[in-house]
């Protein structure tokens, strides 16, 4: 069976940075157990996301929306965090998107049977994209990693999670 797992904006801005949430950081060794045993097995293609902003990030909709400067491009917080680098080089692709959702992954994941998300924040990135691949291709297996997302908050992880099940979503690991 051909399966890509999408991790989605694990970047430094989102888990450790002024974005970032202890919900986040706990997810992290999670995921990282994922990706290692995703490796050793060799069986799925990994895409990575970054979102990726400009220095007028402040004049943009999103940013009158929410003021906090983050993922400007090159900058530190821009950057996954440390702990997944290492799988970045083994990654099909590391896809940046300047907004929610992104427009390229459809056209990358069209060859997979199972597309499977991870990453931050649930209630935004990983729900925009999810939902944006549903669009594109109605009968794709869309799985979500629930133990391996984190939300902007535990109340905003969870909804999405339901409205992602009510869309045809398969969540998974979810304790």
């Amino acid at each position: 069976m051909a399966k890509a797992l999408i991790i989605i904006d694990m970047q430094k801005d989102f888990v450790t940075g002024p974005l970032g949430t202890k919900e986040a950081q706990a997810m992290l060794p999670r995921l990282l157990k994922k990706l290692d045993a995703i490796v050793a097995e060799g069986a799925v293609d990994l895409i990575f996301t970054q979102d990726t902003h400009a220095d007028n990030y402040l004049d943009t909709q999103e940013g009158r929306n929410l003021p906090v400067p983050h993922c400007i491009k090159k900058s530190d917080g821009w950057q996954i965090v440390p702990e997944l680098q290492k799988f970045t080089q083994r990654a099909k692709a590391v896809v940046e998107k300047k907004s929610f959702g992104s427009t390229r992954l459809p056209s990358l994941i069209k060859p997979y049977e199972v597309v499977e998300f991870a990453g931050v924040c649930t209630d935004i990135c990983v729900i925009s994209n999810a939902l944006l691949i549903k669009a594109f291709y109605p009968e794709q297996r869309v799985q979500i990693d629930a133990a391996c997302c984190a939300g902007s908050t535990p109340e905003a992880h969870r909804k999405a999670l339901d409205v992602m099940a009510n869309c045809q979503c398969k969540i998974i690991n979810d304790d």
